[in-house]
């Protein structure tokens, strides 16, 4: 492994790691630093499977606490259980159309191009939502009901498209369907949870033979990597949403959307031909 190597690594885990669990999409990211840098292909595909588990393992430490309690009580208490039953029902709309449409979607949308579409067009709804008045039934995530969980299910499945955002979808539609800030934004990280896990898996064992042992050391850092800075964006977002919207989210999707198709059509960067 040489240098460039690691460093091409250690940027795309704090790009995965930063970008997981924030309503900007990781995925469009990804797509458009790992242009960028060079860094794509079918070793490409591998080393990204590896590092959105460093990601998730993040929120995994981050909310021990409350995932050691529903499976100590899910023999008995009602809470955990209805809690486990909406994470399944939420999981499985995601699960289906990912198995039935991925490879149509990696073939034809994991492009700069769509990226940029998607992070325009998700951030200008974003600020529609933030500016409607909020109807909160819900408080906590104990507090949802499965129609919730279904709800936002379905919509986690726009976030096939890359740029559009897996946590900014569940978020602001979870706001939409009268979550609040604080419970829409915990569900999200706690759906991120069987959903990338089972997509990793999905993925690792369909595409098992890209991985080759000599790429080890690099998937390694960037594994690390991912898992110290998506520990960081989570804490911090926890913290932000306590007194901010996220309208902040939603304009720098704009602006950087935008600043990517302005850099094609004026041809400051051939993105017309990139895929990952």
């Amino acid at each position: 492994m040489d240098l460039w190597t690691a460093a091409q690594a250690t940027i795309l885990g704090v790009v995965e790691g930063l970008t997981e669990f924030l309503p900007i999409s990781s995925t469009g990211h990804q797509i458009i630093v790992a242009d960028l840098i060079g860094f794509g292909g079918e070793r490409a595909m591998a080393f990204n499977i590896i590092i959105q588990l460093g990601a998730i393992l993040a929120v995994v430490w981050e909310f021990r606490r409350k995932i050691l309690d529903v499976i100590t009580g899910l023999p008995k208490q009602r809470e955990a259980q209805r809690f486990t039953i909406n994470l399944v029902i939420a999981v499985l709309p995601a699960v289906i159309l990912g198995i039935m449409f991925a490879d149509l979607i990696h073939q034809y949308l994991f492009n700069p191009i769509t990226v940029a579409a998607a992070l325009v067009i998700g951030g200008v709804i974003m600020l529609w939502a933030e500016r409607r008045v909020h109807t909160v039934h819900a408080e906590t995530v104990d507090e949802m009901t499965w129609v919730d969980a279904l709800k936002v299910g379905c919509a986690q499945c726009l976030a096939m498209i890359p740029g559009t955002s897996r946590s900014g979808a569940t978020i602001i539609s979870g706001l939409l369907f009268g979550l609040s800030r604080k419970t829409a934004t915990e569900f999200s990280f706690f759906l991120a949870m069987p959903t990338m896990v089972g997509a990793a898996v999905y993925s690792g064992f369909k595409y098992r033979h890209l991985f080759q042992p000599d790429d080890f050391p690099v998937i390694a850092i960037g594994f690390v990597v991912s898992f110290i800075f998506a520990m960081i964006a989570v804490r911090a977002l926890l913290k932000f949403i306590a007194s901010h919207s996220y309208a902040a989210f939603a304009w720098y999707r704009i602006v950087f959307g935008l600043l990517i198709l302005a850099s094609w059509k004026f041809g400051w960067i051939d993105w017309a031909s990139a895929t990952v």
